[in-house]
């Protein structure tokens, strides 16, 4: 049967889908446009489980705080290339999951996919929209992490550099502008821990280990190695813990002389970096055309 351009152009505005894969599914409906969008939400759930074997270690952090800022929520989106993840379609999607986070309650990546996308309630569900931009865009999308700022005692602070990397931190006291700069600094120095009480046992005990060893290895006499060790302790909580640090816009300090001064405390932050922990598959085109022509 004839297909319609205005048929068509319907289906497009409600499927986002090229023009050609409308025109096709409509054929395959005989015109049916609700048959049409269930055909192609099925393709596109399949091309989705295709892909989700790909790697997608590029895409964008998200943070988002309420007006009362009593609760924050920061996502990471990952797609494969960093073409889609300047994708206006994208970043449009990676919004309205914080979104969905921010309104929402759920705790974790896999709770929020079965929430409603934004803050509609009856709108799709944050997995299908993923599904279906999967088959638009035809890269592996994935909502890899969330992480959630509740029962806040101070004010929630935050930064983004750029796309990649955000970072929320509770302030206690101080105003907004040290809560930023405090905030900019965990982006770019990336502590691992508040302060060395919170540093695990477990690690200090290792690392302490590790002291010794340098230390008898290096011929450092038997009776000094305990006051070397220490020492490089103390050296070792400067570099990962926040309050030991030196301040990157002011290294004659720390920041916890910051703090200090400002009569301020931080009770809690977490920094996020797109793609952290992910293992990119390194390819190599030289062998993979080499690859291809020997076996054509």
């Amino acid at each position: 049967m004839a297909i319609s351009a205005a048929l068509v152009k319907e289906l497009r505005e409600r499927t986002g889908a090229g023009m050609m894969e409308c025109k096709k599914a409509l054929i395959e409906s005989n015109g049916e446009i609700e048959a049409a969008i269930e055909a192609m939400r099925k393709s596109g759930q399949a091309k989705a489980a295709k892909r989700s074997g790909r790697t997608a270690a590029e895409g964008v952090v998200v943070i988002r705080i309420a007006d009362d800022g009593k609760r924050g929520v920061m996502v990471e989106v990952n797609c494969e290339t960093d073409f889609v993840a300047k994708d206006p379609g994208f970043q449009a999607f990676a919004e309205a999951v914080a979104e969905s986070a921010l309104v929402g309650s759920a705790r974790d990546a896999a709770e929020l996919a079965t929430q409603p996308l934004g803050d509609d309630a009856a709108s799709t569900s944050v997995d299908a929209a993923r599904e279906a931009l999967i088959a638009k865009i035809g890269e592996n999308i994935r909502v890899r992490r969330l992480l959630s700022f509740d029962e806040v005692e101070g004010m929630l602070c935050s930064y983004r550099h750029g796309v990649r990397i955000g970072v929320i931190a509770e302030l206690i006291g101080g105003d907004e502008t040290l809560g930023r700069d405090i905030a900019m600094h965990i982006a770019a120095s990336n502590p691992l821990w508040v302060n060395a009480d919170q540093v695990p046992a477990a690690t200090l005990e290792k690392e302490r280990e590790i002291f010794k060893a340098q230390a008898l290895d290096s011929g450092k006499p038997e009776a000094i190695v305990g006051k070397i060790v220490e020492g490089r302790v103390r050296k070792y909580f400067e570099e990962v813990t926040l309050l030991g640090q030196s301040f990157v816009k002011d290294p004659d300090q720390s920041v916890e002389q910051l703090l200090a001064r400002a009569g301020a405390q931080v009770r809690r932050f977490a920094r996020v970096e797109v793609g952290e922990g992910i293992e990119k598959k390194s390819e190599n085109f030289a062998e993979e055309v080499m690859a291809q022509v020997r076996g054509s």
